[in-house]
Formats: structure tokens, sequence, C-alpha cells
């Protein structure tokens, strides 16, 4: 399989490769940094669903889009574009690709898709155009586009600090997840305006978290103000157990024990919400992709 892979590879076959979302299980604020930017804790729950991206390796140099009329990122701004140059430039190769995402994830809804889809980029074409950069150099070029793009490019659950940069793998219980997006996208500057965000919260550990004495979410509060269809989404999820926010966008979703239990809550839902379920990832479907793919020639 990993033989057949290769060589398709290096004739230009399209080759799939998953981007997973993820979950914020707590977000805290501690504080603004020097730079501007402010101090985080988090804990990153990868998920078995997401994106999917198609990838076909170029001998010409060119780096374009393909094939993505639904998705409303423009091909210039798109952060797969940008992760793709990055890569190539920080590794001085000539060759090219050509890109095609289905988009599941929500834009904007806190779910990590536009960095995993990046993170996808950076670690799929480090394959395919066997530039042999570490885990570690991908991290660092993923962090050039955006604070949750490491979490991707490692493929593990994390407990993060900083501005969501530094990683340390965690041990999570196995969980399934109902996921609602409320539709709401809000850009991350306005939120941090925000006269009620508590951005002073004390620091707190991995101990904490295990204990169950660290939850919640920073931008709950702003969002459930400014955007009603948060509210109801997370009022509706309360009946189930404990709703959350995830990230700084409209996605919310209660944690269950296993899969039965989500889907059952699911088909109680009003109907009207845009919700579904998935799994928490012991360790990213990216990586086991990777597992299965050689380095090329």
């Amino acid at each position: 399989m990993a033989a057949a892979l290769s060589a398709a590879a290096l004739e230009g076959e399209w080759i799939v490769w998953p981007a997973p979302a993820k979950l914020n299980l707590f977000l805290h604020i501690l504080g603004r940094r020097h730079d501007g930017y402010h101090r985080l804790q988090t804990v990153f729950q990868l998920l078995d669903w997401g994106d999917t991206v198609r990838i076909r390796r170029r001998e010409d140099g060119v780096i374009r889009r393909i094939g993505s009329d639904d998705y409303s990122v423009p091909e210039a701004a798109d952060l797969v574009i940008h992760a793709a140059n990055l890569l190539r430039k920080s590794a001085k190769k000539s060759f090219g690709a050509d890109i095609s995402v289905e988009k599941r994830i929500p834009l904007g809804g806190g779910f990590g898709g536009g960095s995993s889809d990046a993170a996808t980029i950076l670690v799929a074409l480090n394959r395919l155009w066997n530039t042999g950069l570490s885990e570690d150099r991908l991290a660092e070029l993923g962090l050039q586009l955006g604070a949750d793009v490491p979490v991707f490019v490692r493929g593990r659950n994390a407990w993060a600090e900083g501005v969501g940069e530094l990683l340390s793998p965690v041990d999570l219980p196995k969980a399934a997840y109902l996921i609602v997006d409320s539709g709401v996208s809000v850009p991350t500057r306005e939120l941090f305006q925000a006269s009620e965000l508590t951005r002073d919260a004390a620091p707190a550990t991995i101990s904490d978290f295990v204990s169950g004495t660290v939850r919640g979410n920073a931008f709950e509060p702003v969002l459930r103000r400014l955007h009603p269809a948060v509210d109801s989404a997370l009022s509706v999820l309360s009946q189930y157990g404990e709703a959350c926010l995830t990230g700084t966008g409209g996605g919310c979703f209660v944690r269950f024990a296993d899969r039965e239990a989500a889907e059952a809550a699911l088909r109680q839902l009003p109907s009207g919400l845009k919700a579904w379920v998935a799994m928490g990832a012991t360790r990213s479907p990216l990586l086991d992709a990777l597992d299965a793919f050689p380095m090329t020639a």
C-alpha cells in the first residue's frame, strides 16, 4: 500500500489527507504579553471528524487551489496556499501542488478548520516534496500562520499555554461530543475588546483540569450577550450536560461518555439546529495517514 501511494505521488495523482477539527475543553486568559498578544491556557481535544484535503504534486513549481467553488475564502487569502508557499520557501524546494479542500468544518466556528487545513498542507507536502523537515520545524512554520496550527501539526491532544503554541501532550478519556454550530463568527480582535472579558484568570495546572476544577471559556459571556444564537444553542445543550463554547467562535458542545448517548441527545434537539456527533481522537488521523505514506524520491 505504501509503495503504491509513493508511486501515485510521483505520477501526479491526487492523494487524500485528513484535516481534523478540534474543541477547546476550556479556555482562560491569564493576561496580556508585552507584544500585545494575550497569554492563554486551554486544552485541545482533536476529533475524528473534519475537512478533507486532496493534494497532487506538481513538478513545475505552481501552487494553486482547485475545485473549491463552495469555499468562501479567496485563494489569495487562503491559509493552505500560504502554508504551501511558506514550506517551499523554507525548504528551498521547486515542486508545486494542486490543492483541493472539501470543507465540513464551519468557518469561524472555533473548530480550527483553517488552521487544521494549513497544518495538513505542511505535514503532507513535507512528505510529498521530501523536504525532510522535523515536526518541531513544521510547528515553528505553523505558528507563523496561526496559533492553533502547531497542535494540528503535532497531532496530539494537548494542554496549551502562551498564545496556544506551548504544548504538552495530555491523555484524555474516551468521549463523544454533541456539537452545534450556531452560525456565529466574530473577529477575535472584537471579542478581546469586550469590557466583560475576564483577562486575569489565575494560572491553572493540568492537575486542576483533570480534577474538574478548571472549566469554562472566557469568551462565553461576551458571545452570549452579543449573539442570541449562541445563547440559545448553549441553553438547549445544557439540558444534556455541561454546555461549552469552543475557541472564539460560535461552536458549542456537550461531552458524553459514548456515541450512543450523544446520538440519543442529537435526536432530541429542536429542528433547525445544525448539529452532529463526533468522537474525540486520541491521535490525529493525519498522523495515521502519514504513517501509511513513505518518503518519496
